[in-house]
């Protein structure tokens, strides 16, 4: 019963962020600060859902588990990977200061090389 209760709970705090998540997505201003909170926020909330339903349904745990631990690992690493293509296809970030770009000239000396 206990353990029930807990994973509501924790399912509805990964339902908030899901939605934390989805309105990042449509107020940030550029393609980075979207993913950003794209992959910040739903990452928590999808591992706080499934990692909730593996509390309430105990025979389902470990599958859980291994689904948190697949979210963990993958989310991150596929934001990284938009993130570089979009920045190697010319889509820059949106700055207020202009001149503000780290990467700038990064990718061109990696592909003289």
């Amino acid at each position: 019963m206990i353990l029930e209760t807990i994973g509501y709970i924790i399912i509805s705090i990964g339902a908030i962020f899901l939605f934390l998540g989805a309105f990042g997505i449509f107020r940030m201003p550029d393609i980075y600060s979207r993913m950003q909170a794209g992959t910040k926020a739903t990452t928590l909330g999808a591992m706080g859902v499934v990692f909730g339903v593996g509390l309430v349904q105990p025979e389902w745990f470990w599958k859980t588990f291994i689904i948190v631990l697949f979210i963990a690992i993958s989310n991150p690493i596929s934001s990284h990977a938009l993130a570089r293509g979009s920045y190697k296809i010319g889509i820059k970030p949106f700055t207020k200061k202009e001149g503000l770009d780290d990467l700038d000239g990064v990718y061109e000396a990696e592909e003289e090389k």
